[in-house]
């Protein structure tokens, strides 16, 4: 599989919210610290999102972002307050592989379309962030009316072949992935590419996702507790690194 590590920047440091909810912090690490770990378990890629950047529909942390690119040679792909062209240029000029429009692509669909046409399918992706069937924007404070297929149709329409498909219920509750959501969206539109977020505790639910069709993960506080071991999701990603058709480097 295709697993991302994921750190998640609060005020520069690392940190699991629950839920989504910036009040329900559970853990905070130095974030350069566990880049360290990733780099020493071979692991090649990593999930960063900018948390404070996410709140405030602007980038926060770009200094700390730039510092962990300085320090790994990993496939980083970041989301989190980008809402524009210029600050798509900048991460990507700072040397960040690909970026996560999340709000930007409920409220704002052409820029989607924008960005895609400056800097191609590969380099920009979407993120569905989904609560209770419906999705989520501004960090998860907001709720829509729109539900996760008519918004991945409309991404695809715009030229996404990426979707973060993150379950706001599960983020960092270690209960396992909403594998029954993941598979019908995937079933719905099966030429979108989906990478599963939250709740992922063990491989067996990694097994558990491959088996629904989805070839791609991110794993946040299960690597970061040691319910997963490094060395496992190294072992799981060099088994099947090359046989799925994402858009990687």
């Amino acid at each position: 599989m295709q697993l991302y590590p994921a750190i998640d920047l609060l005020a520069g440091k690392s940190v699991r919210l629950t839920q989504g909810d910036y009040q329900r912090v559970s853990l905070s690490a130095d974030p350069l610290d566990q880049v360290a770990r990733l780099n020493a378990a071979g692991l090649t890629r990593l999930h960063l999102v900018d948390l404070d950047g996410a709140r405030a529909q602007q980038p926060i942390n770009q200094a700390a972002i730039k510092t962990i690119r300085q320090h790994t040679s990993a496939f980083i792909e970041l989301g989190g307050g980008i809402r524009n062209l210029a600050t798509m240029n900048e991460y990507l000029t700072a040397g960040i592989d690909r970026l996560v429009l999340g709000s930007v692509a409920i409220t704002d669909p052409e820029m989607v379309e924008q960005a895609i046409a400056q800097f191609g399918s590969r380099r920009i992706v979407v993120g569905i962030d989904v609560r209770s069937g419906k999705v989520a924007t501004n960090g998860w404070l907001t709720t829509t009316r729109q539900n996760a297929v008519d918004v991945m149709k409309t991404m695809q329409a715009a030229g996404v072949q990426t979707v973060i498909v993150i379950d706001i219920g599960r983020d960092g509750t270690m209960q396992g992935p909403n594998v029954n959501l993941l598979r019908t969206l995937q079933h719905a539109i099966p030429e979108i590419n989906i990478v599963a977020s939250g709740g992922v505790r063990t491989l067996t639910d990694l097994t558990a996702l491959r088996t629904a069709g989805i070839h791609a993960a991110i794993i946040g506080k299960a690597w970061q507790t040691g319910a997963i071991e490094l060395n496992k999701l190294k072992e799981l990603e060099d088994d099947d690194a090359d046989q799925t058709n994402y858009s990687m480097p």
